[in-house]
């Protein structure tokens, strides 16, 4: 009989949770993480654990939640949409330019990221320059402004959120722009993002008002953090609609910010290209409607990304590590899901106490990028060996491209 390339996890009075973590260390915080979001009664079959997976605020990040009748909104998470974009060029690796930094430089120009006055909205966008192609921004804010419009209408607070200001920016953290070499020398541009400070506004307030649709069975959750909303409820609907807008504002955010990345090279390279030969705009932080196993279910990905038969998605290394451009071959076991990276072994905190730069210089040997205190938390050695990663879930994705970067903007 075959063994199942997975391993289970199951707990008195909780659902299985199928995990692919062969050959990768997941930490003992996780796990029990995992069972208690698998004890909640409206789970669907069974949890589904990425190989990335690690301990995350309100679910286990790596973590496919299948329900029935309610979300939990905290499984979502706050970095609503978070997700990943990539698009392969037509110019090759001798068509960069000897000194990467003039590249790094006009890109981090033309996209606004971090905590830069322009990133948190502090300047107009009319005064800038970065704004290129023209009204990139505008045009996508067009397609948002009226379904923000009633939902601001249902939740009043949420028109005073960095909505329109954060479109078109990247943000801080494990958010990043990298060009990247593929396997045949080809270029290629990529970008990790999310829906930035309205989805952080909008997962907030939903978190509270689950919180307080159940304040007196908080109680008996595992978690408090696992406070849901029911369907059929007002505060459930207005979830769900909130929650796809902003996966929306995320993905046009990448979008925005892909146009401005391609415009900033050109002014570098002035060899004509085409880009988008061929391209990825995935989720890995989001809610959508799914059927499997015969029924419509809410499944949420946190730290996921859907991988059905044929579909393509990106999963990144470190800053210092290779990415994936990967195929879904559609296993229904994970809900046709894979994991959205090589997922953290250690906090921020534990990283920068147990690094220095002397160390991030020498794991970033080769990329150009800040190498600095600043982003000592990214430190390759901070995350799992992406190649463990991969060969842990091969029955769930088949590799099509495989990516170095050369130029790597953080926040």
């Amino acid at each position: 009989m075959q063994q199942e390339p997975y391993d289970v996890l199951q707990v008195q009075g909780a659902h299985p949770v199928k995990m692919w973590t062969r050959g990768v260390p997941v930490e003992e915080e996780a796990r029990r993480q995992l069972a208690n979001t698998a004890r909640m009664p409206f789970i669907y079959k069974h949890l589904a654990a990425m190989p990335d997976v690690h301990l995350g605020k309100g679910s286990t990040i790596g973590s496919v939640i299948p329900t029935l009748g309610a979300v939990i909104p905290a499984a979502v998470g706050v970095d609503i949409g978070c997700g990943m974009m990539a698009a392969k060029t037509t110019l090759s690796a001798n068509d960069l330019p000897d000194n990467l930094g003039k590249l790094r430089s006009a890109i981090e120009q033309a996209v606004p990221h971090g905590m830069s006055p322009k990133a948190r909205g502090g300047k107009m966008r009319d005064k800038g320059s970065w704004d290129t192609p023209p009204h990139a921004v505008d045009q996508a804010w067009r397609a948002l402004k009226d379904e923000f419009d009633v939902i601001c209408q249902k939740t009043p607070k949420l028109r005073h959120s960095n909505n329109y200001k954060h479109l078109g920016t990247l943000g801080s953290g494990n958010h990043f722009i990298e060009v990247c070499l593929d396997e045949q020398g080809f270029v290629w541009f990529m970008l990790h993002s999310g829906s930035r400070g309205v989805g952080n506004a909008i997962g907030s307030h939903f978190i509270e008002v689950a919180k307080q649709d159940m304040r007196t069975h908080l109680a008996n959750l595992p978690d408090q953090d696992l406070a849901y909303l029911k369907e059929g409820t007002q505060h459930y609907d207005d979830y769900v609609e909130a929650v796809g807008w902003a996966q929306k504002f995320a993905r046009m955010n990448r979008e925005v910010m892909m146009q401005n990345l391609i415009a900033a090279v050109r002014t570098v390279i002035k060899k004509p290209f085409e880009t988008h030969v061929e391209a990825v705009n995935c989720h890995h932080n989001y809610v959508q409607k799914e059927h499997h196993f015969g029924k419509d279910v809410l499944v949420t990905r946190k730290g996921a990304v859907s991988a059905r038969a044929g579909e393509l998605g990106i999963i990144p290394g470190s800053m210092g590590a290779r990415s994936f451009i990967v195929r879904g071959k559609g296993n229904p076991e994970s809900f046709h899901s894979c994991s959205h990276g090589a997922g953290r072994t250690m906090s921020r905190t534990e990283a920068k106490r147990r690094y220095s730069v002397d160390d991030q210089v020498r794991a970033t040997a080769g990329v150009e990028c800040r190498k600095d205190e600043g982003v000592i938390d990214e430190i390759p050695m901070a995350y799992k060996d992406i190649d463990a990663v991969m060969a842990a879930q091969s029955d769930l994705v088949e590799v099509v491209h495989t990516l170095k970067q050369v130029v790597c903007v953080k926040g």
